[in-house]
């Protein structure tokens, strides 16, 4: 068993932030990540989003850099899976493949995993025709027709990504308005290759040994659409199992923080995405996990929770 002050569950911006801010306390503390530092800004072709580069960034090239400054502060990081997290008198027990963290305060932030259509076909075509990021597929559908499903940011910068390599695009969205951040709705409805299908859904995804068509539902009936590729951006689920024996969780799976990211369990704290009412923004991420930081060296120093 190894003893820290702080552990940190998940290394995306969140938690990469929060371990940016406890090397600079000196605090004994922590990184454990499951697969790579940086979360799902790595498979981002543009971020526009996040303050200091004024010409945007590649997601792939932002998370080394937020990842080094961490580590070059001193941050350990520890690449293994936390698979369980324990409250005991006076510690938080985080308890992973290969070893057991005893700690005084715990934050996670362990990020979100892109949201299912739940349609037939989804899971029988994944890797032949569905894919959850354009940057890591996309070149696959040079030349041939791709539908982008959901309306937000990812939807519209995959969208848009992808106008740069498939003949056609169709975003289909259940909506007649889209949540996407209005420069990106802009640019998506300027590009000549992209076009939107309005209050319809995705009733099931088709095809042989590969992805051929997608069956469009509407008001006015179903319809067969041809495509080669589907590309699914329809929400985000917390990755919150780790905590549900611990807090309770709201019906979509967050976790109830205060504006310090703490939550009823002492010394516990959630950050990023996983957290009620999150932004889900790069920026906000950042802010949260370094929030939750300045709580958890307060904790520490106190033994209690404390706002100054």
């Amino acid at each position: 068993m190894r003893d820290v002050e702080l552990a940190i569950i998940g290394g995306g911006v969140a938690g990469l932030t929060a371990g940016l801010y406890a090397a600079w306390s000196r605090l004994d503390a922590v990184l454990i990540e499951r697969m790579g530092t940086g979360g799902q800004i790595i498979n981002a072709d543009s971020v526009e989003n996040f303050p200091g580069f004024p010409g945007g960034i590649k997601g792939y090239e932002l998370a080394p850099l937020i990842a080094q400054q961490a580590m070059d502060a001193g941050l350990p990081v520890v690449f293994d899976e936390a698979l369980r997290l324990r409250a005991t008198d006076g510690a938080l027990l985080v308890e992973s493949e290969s070893e057991t963290y005893r700690a005084r305060a715990v934050i996670v932030t362990a990020g979100s995993t892109l949201a299912r259509l739940g349609v037939p076909g989804e899971e029988q075509f994944e890797g032949r025709g569905v894919s959850y990021c354009a940057v890591c597929d996309g070149d696959f559908f040079r030349d041939q027709a791709v539908a982008v499903v959901g309306g937000g940011d990812s939807a519209m910068d995959e969208a848009l990504y992808l106008a740069g390599i498939a003949s056609e695009i169709t975003v289909v969205h259940r909506r007649d308005e889209l949540r996407a951040a209005r420069t990106l709705v802009e640019r998506a409805r300027a590009e000549p290759k992209i076009r939107f299908r309005w209050h319809t859904t995705v009733a099931s995804i088709d095809g042989g040994e590969t992805v051929e068509s997608i069956r469009l539902r509407a008001a006015g009936g179903d319809e067969t659409l041809p495509v080669a590729g589907v590309f699914i951006y329809v929400g985000l689920r917390p990755n919150t199992s780790l905590l549900g024996g611990i807090v309770e969780l709201d019906a979509a799976g967050h976790v109830p923080v205060d504006m310090w990211m703490r939550t009823a369990v002492p010394g516990l704290l959630a950050a990023g995405d996983i957290r009620q009412q999150s932004a889900r923004q790069l920026v906000s991420a950042a802010g949260d996990g370094a929030t939750a930081t300045l709580a958890a060296a307060r904790f520490l120093r106190h033994g209690e929770w404390r706002d100054g």
